[in-house]
């Protein structure tokens, strides 16, 4: 039998480290090796367990927990999934500590807190078992990320996707383990031009706000979580809610988003092959498929309908994915038409999309 998945739980509530732990050490694969109530105390368990993962909660007492998570992953990079509040300030917090590295994230619940966790059992140990074969990487200064992913968008002539191309292409990307920076460093180099991007992001309720702000406030394009109904326009990338299933329609020459309570698929939802399976049906040869890191197959059958209706596809490669599941299956069903490292997966979309401009210029 294979060593056991290492955990160390990190919360100031005693019920939840005691309720974490049980449901921890009831898997045949994982045990909890330490549980401490602040991140000094965890710090020198840390120190001396050597744990696989470490679940971490937000907000602490002597040391905050997102304090605690960029001195770790600057000084001794690890996999942690955080557990987070189901609050507007527990959602932005969250979207903070997935840009300073943590893999992913639980979002526990305000009341009924021992059900609560209990119903989560089985997503906290996914979670955990995600997290332990996760390729994690030291965290960069915010100042150094943002200058190496935007450098490119500066070196994008004005105007250089401008006219009727904007209009009729359309980005469809899907992500899921470590796709809220994956996105981000795809969409901060794209033009304010740009055609349409709409995203499926793995995302439980009431965090997809927060993800789609925090982009916005970093991004030329305007980026915002999708309504019900509504136009999908050039310059503007559209986030499926996290909970509901998301889709394109066309409503007379343009593209309109659909939004609603579909059944989960694959288990997700929002989930990448309900999105993806609409561009294939309504898009066809004028779509680009964008698959990035993720645990599983969500949308890898979706992405190759894709490709047969003619999109033109780009696949993360696996030495820059947090988790290379969901690039593994795509690449597997022949869906990928080229394989790329996430920092060049932009700027090969827009070399392609300058390229069409300019043979339709010279056709005019």
């Amino acid at each position: 039998m294979s060593r056991k998945i290492r955990v160390v739980v990190v919360d100031d509530s005693a019920l939840v480290r005691s309720l974490l732990a049980e449901i921890i050490n009831r898997q045949r694969d994982m045990e909890c090796v330490g549980t401490a109530n602040d991140p000094l105390v965890a710090r020198e368990m840390i120190r001396e367990l050597n744990p696989d993962v470490i679940t971490l909660d937000v907000e602490m007492p002597r040391m905050d927990g997102i304090d605690f998570l960029g001195r770790l992953m600057r000084l001794r990079p690890m996999p942690v999934v955080m557990i987070s509040t189901l609050t507007e300030r527990g959602a932005e917090v969250t979207m903070k500590a997935l840009e300073l590295g943590a893999v992913d994230f639980v979002a526990k619940p305000r009341v009924g807190l021992a059900n609560g966790i209990n119903e989560l059992a089985s997503l906290i140990v996914d979670k955990i078992r995600v997290a332990a074969v996760a390729q994690v990487r030291r965290a960069a200064p915010r100042d150094a990320a943002a200058a190496s992913t935007s450098g490119v968008t500066h070196h994008v002539p004005a105007g250089a996707l401008l006219g009727r191309l904007s209009t009729e292409k359309l980005i469809c990307i899907g992500a899921s383990t470590g796709g809220t920076e994956a996105i981000r460093e795809v969409l901060v180099q794209m033009p304010a031009d740009s055609p349409a991007i709409v995203i499926t992001q793995h995302m439980p309720p009431g965090f997809t706000t927060s993800f789609a702000a925090r982009l916005n406030g970093l991004c030329q394009i305007t980026v915002k979580e999708a309504v019900n109904g509504e136009r999908i326009l050039p310059g503007h990338a559209y986030i499926a809610p996290g909970g509901t299933q998301f889709h394109v329609a066309r409503s007379g020459a343009n593209y309109v988003a659909v939004v609603d309570d579909g059944a989960p698929v694959n288990r997700h939802k929002p989930s990448v092959e309900v999105l993806f399976k609409s561009a294939a049906a309504v898009v066809g040869r004028n779509a680009f498929g964008i698959m990035l890191t993720g645990m599983g197959n969500d949308g890898a059958v979706a992405m190759r309908e894709m490709k047969d209706a003619g999109s033109y596809n780009y696949v993360q490669d696996e030495a820059s994915c947090i988790v290379f599941g969901m690039p593994r299956e795509a690449i597997a069903h022949g869906a990928a038409d080229e394989v790329l490292p996430l920092n060049q997966i932009a700027p090969a979309l827009i070399a392609r999309l300058r390229g069409a401009t300019d043979r339709l210029h010279h056709r005019i």
